[in-house]
Order: C-alpha cells, then sequence, then structure tokens
C-alpha cells in the first residue's frame, strides 16, 4: 500500500452514462475503449441506486468507487482496492461542492457543457497525477475562477470567450483613443 492517497480517475458522466470530462491519472485502463467500457459499466452497476443526497461507495473490479448524482450528472471518484473511502468520498464532495459553486448553483449536463473549461480546471486542481492536491471546495473554486479571469495572458493560453473578450477590450481602447 501506497503510503500518499491516490486517485485512479474522476469520471463526469451525463445521465445515459456518456461522457462530460473525465481524467484518468493511472495505466489501470491502457487504450480509451477499455476507458469508456469501464466508464460505461460503473454507470450501469450504479444508475439504479440513489445517490443523489450523500455519496454512495462500491467496490468494482478490486477498485473503489464513490459517486454521487445531482440532475442529470454523475460524478465517479475511482481508487485502489485498498484506498480509504473517506479520502476518496471526500475528493469526490470536493470536485462536487467546487462545480456547484463555478456553475452558480446550475448543476445539470447543459450548463456543465457550457463551461467545461471551467471543470476541467478544476479536476486539475483537485488531482494531479493521482495525487490529492485539495478537497476545499471554495479553494478550488477560487483557483479556477481566478484562472479563467486572467485575461492578460497570450491569446494561445486563453479560451475563446476569454479571447473574444480581450480583443473586444483592445478595439474598444484603440477607437476611444
Amino acid at each position: 500500500m501506497e503510503l500518499c492517497p491516490s486517485v485512479k480517475n474522476v469520471l463526469l458522466l451525463d445521465s445515459e452514462g456518456n461522457r462530460i470530462a473525465v481524467k484518468y491519472y493511472c495505466d489501470d485502463w491502457p487504450t480509451n475503449s477499455a476507458k469508456e467500457a469501464f466508464e460505461k459499466a460503473v454507470f450501469t452497476k450504479t444508475q439504479k441506486n440513489n445517490a443523489r443526497t450523500e455519496a454512495e461507495i462500491a467496490m468494482f473490479e478490486n477498485n473503489v468507487v464513490v459517486y454521487k448524482f445531482v440532475q442529470n450528472l454523475h460524478f465517479f471518484v475511482t481508487g485502489g482496492e485498498d484506498e480509504n473511502e473517506l479520502i476518496l468520498a471526500t475528493v469526490l464532495q470536493g470536485f462536487f461542492d467546487a462545480v456547484g459553486i463555478l456553475l452558480r448553483g446550475q448543476v445539470e449536463k447543459r450548463e456543465a457543457l457550457e463551461n467545461l473549461d471551467l471543470i476541467l480546471m478544476c479536476l486539475d486542481e483537485i488531482v494531479d497525477g493521482g495525487i490529492i492536491l485539495e478537497t476545499d471546495p471554495n479553494v478550488i473554486a477560487g483557483k479556477v475562477a481566478s484562472q479563467s479571469v486572467d485575461a492578460g495572458g497570450p491569446l494561445s493560453e486563453q479560451s475563446i470567450s476569454q479571447a473574444l473578450a480581450t480583443a473586444r477590450e483592445h478595439l474598444t481602447r484603440s477607437l476611444l483613443k
């Protein structure tokens, strides 16, 4: 058993088991088809449960899977069979709450797809290479929000909406001179 708790993957699926945002941190699923098969199998095993009020825990293919559902989104965090379920549940709750903060309480598929960049940045703030970095949803959302507002960087590192906002700002400045 490793000394540092680790996460194998974090999944955000829709109510039909399709990917919204996923991150894998180990080589247990080497191909994309293996990853998709795992996602479908986990979704199928858990979809009949009512994990809407608090997280549920399941053992699946020698992995601990902690999951929670809201509206038409299904949140999953997977760890090894020896991983502490409470730590995985804390990661899940941090991700779930940070997404809720970033989506301003509108946690549903359409809003998640429109703000996919924020959700992916959220995943990057929580786990890096399988190592848990942060679980406090306010800290996570704060870091993600500050990164998304930072439009001063080069255009290649900005999202399309940020690049358009920067271009609009530069155009307005040049017209007002």
